[in-house]
């Protein structure tokens, strides 16, 4: 190995230290507490190390942010797998969705903690687009399949995204109780949806 790929192995490791400290950071004490300093401190290295790698704590949190968008990306594109009838694939997405934000809470709330991404995010951001892209076609498929075919696809994409980051906002976040009756409000909501967009 020569020097330039010793070098760049080294500042790749530097790099995953810093994000693996940081995680355990957010884990262990919550978002608010990630710090330039309490990450230097952990990896045992000086700020400007840190800094050498991102620029800021919200570089840090992008990066956390667009590993999320990752993680739900592959999720929703695995259960629209699910059945061939679009509302099966519907309600296989707002399952897979849920789950996501059940199993990835401390991701789920960096990438949503001010509400669904504005359109601007979403043309810019490419892990956002992925998961966008994955809604809203299911969302065109169900309009095709459906009596209304002239029904706006992105007005319609764009509510029952809410309707999901809603009721998990709701469940998850707010006020966390009773996941079986969350999930049955979740099936509720999304099966009146999908009635509603297809009749």
């Amino acid at each position: 190995m020569g020097i330039a790929e010793r070098k760049q192995r080294q500042q790749d490791e530097v790099r995953a230290a810093i994000l693996a400290q940081s995680w355990q950071i957010v884990e262990e004490l919550g978002w608010e507490a990630l710090s330039i300093r309490r990450i230097a401190d952990g990896i045992e290295y000086s700020t400007p190390v840190v800094y050498k790698h991102f620029e800021s704590k919200d570089a840090i949190l992008e990066a956390f942010s667009r590993e999320g968008y990752v993680l739900l990306a592959s999720q929703l594109s695995d259960a629209q797998q699910a059945g061939d009838a679009p509302e099966a694939r519907l309600m296989a997405l707002a399952r897979a969705y849920w789950e996501f934000a059940t199993q990835h809470p401390r991701h789920y709330q960096l990438m949503y903690g001010l509400g669904i991404p504005t359109c601007e995010m979403v043309r810019e951001i490419r892990e956002i687009k992925e998961v966008s892209d994955v809604l809203h076609t299911a969302i065109e498929e169900a309009i095709r399949a459906g009596k209304n075919p002239e029904t706006d696809t992105h007005l319609k994409t764009t509510t029952f995204w809410s309707i999901l980051h809603g009721l998990v906002a709701m469940s998850l976040i707010a006020v966390p109780g009773c996941p079986e009756k969350a999930r049955l409000t979740l099936e509720d909501a999304i099966n009146g949806f999908v009635k509603a967009l297809m009749n």
